[in-house]
């Protein structure tokens, strides 16, 4: 996801379509998944021949729809994100629900992407015992995929050593061997997407990994017992419930950064000047409420809000909040998406600012 979002961050052209499509992950009601797709597909043509020449229109057309015809949506998740441009179009799935919608601008709306790496509710399970290993990636409390491939990892260390078996040393060693082959392959993994990883496993075997892992950081916590012989889903819904006190602790040092904010000063609720702050890097961190959207106009670098029922005409920028979020990260800002009462006194979009 990371990767794909350098991407479409990168890519500044006229004619850029992103499409978020709420979706499922069982039948029937994934069969449903093809034709809303195709609906806003149609939607995202109408509007691109209301706004350029069918000449410049008929090519992205066939690039999105190219894309779309071979999306297989027998392995969708909660829901799809689409890009498409003339000279590029990339899917990816999340397992998040999104706002279904169409937006047609000169950058891709990556907000929601962006929504879904930063409410740190995605995370590795990883299913431990001294007989194997499984990897998993989830999202809150859904299985996203078990790896293959390089995982599941067999135990295949033996020795014929008396001395090493007979002990407790030896066969510390032994275990922690394995585990540190584990580690290797599930660094091998995860490098393109790191993520918090969570340990199934008995403590002994939680103290022996954590002593031999590379990435002691990215170590969260575990939950108790062997659970080679259960099912991934079963194994995510218990470590989603002790994932949620971290969660919330989290989420609550984020908001005491806020207020620590407001008692110097150094915060912003207005939308220009959130805009002017960031823009010129003062932006620190950005504070949304979770769902929320605002069309604008963006003249002179003056933000002018609209009413939602104008987001469609030319000109009109689908989403300011998403803009900001943009520009912020290029200024190494951050982004957190809180619930609604928690930002309720403040608004819908607080800024931290750095001065």
């Amino acid at each position: 996801m990371n990767q794909l979002l350098q991407k479409v961050r990168n890519i500044y052209r006229e004619g850029c379509v992103t499409i978020t499509l709420n979706t499922h992950r069982t039948r029937p009601d994934n069969e449903k998944d093809p034709i809303n797709l195709k609906n806003l597909v149609k939607e995202a043509e109408k509007r691109l021949f209301n706004d350029y020449d069918k000449r410049f229109v008929w090519p992205l057309m066939k690039k999105l729809n190219d894309l779309v015809d071979n999306i297989d949506h027998s392995h969708n998740l909660e829901s799809l994100v689409i890009f498409a441009c003339r000279d590029f179009a990339e899917y990816t799935r999340l397992p998040v629900s999104l706002e279904n919608r169409v937006v047609v601008d000169d950058t891709f709306a990556s907000r929601d992407l962006i929504r879904a790496m930063h409410q740190q509710s995605a995370y590795y399970v990883l299913v431990l015992s001294r007989q194997q290993a499984r990897l998993i990636e989830a999202f809150n409390d859904k299985e996203v995929e078990e790896k293959s491939g390089i995982f599941p990892i067999k135990n295949k260390l033996y020795t014929t050593d008396r001395e090493k078996l007979s002990t407790v040393k030896g066969q510390d060693n032994l275990i922690e061997e394995f585990f540190n082959r584990v580690d290797k392959a599930v660094n091998e993994t995860i490098k393109d997407n790191p993520l918090p990883i969570f340990l199934a496993t008995e403590t002994r075997n939680y103290h022996h990994y954590v002593k031999v892992t590379d990435k002691k950081d990215l170590i969260t916590g575990h939950i108790n017992q062997n659970r080679d012989a259960e099912k991934a889903g079963s194994i995510v819904n218990e470590v989603w419930r002790a994932m949620i006190g971290l969660i919330k602790k989290r989420n609550h040092e984020r908001l005491a950064e806020l207020n620590k904010a407001v008692s110097t000063n150094k915060y912003m609720t207005d939308y220009n000047e959130i805009w002017n702050a960031i823009i010129n890097g003062r932006g620190k961190t950005l504070f949304v409420r979770k769902g929320f959207f605002k069309p604008a106009l963006l003249i002179n670098n003056e933000v002018i809000p609209v009413d939602e029922h104008k987001k469609d005409q030319k000109g009109i920028i689908d989403d300011i909040i998403d803009e900001m979020i943009d520009q912020n990260l290029k200024y190494g800002g951050d982004t957190v998406f809180i619930e609604g009462d928690e930002i309720k006194k403040f608004g819908n979009v607080v800024l931290i600012t750095r001065y």
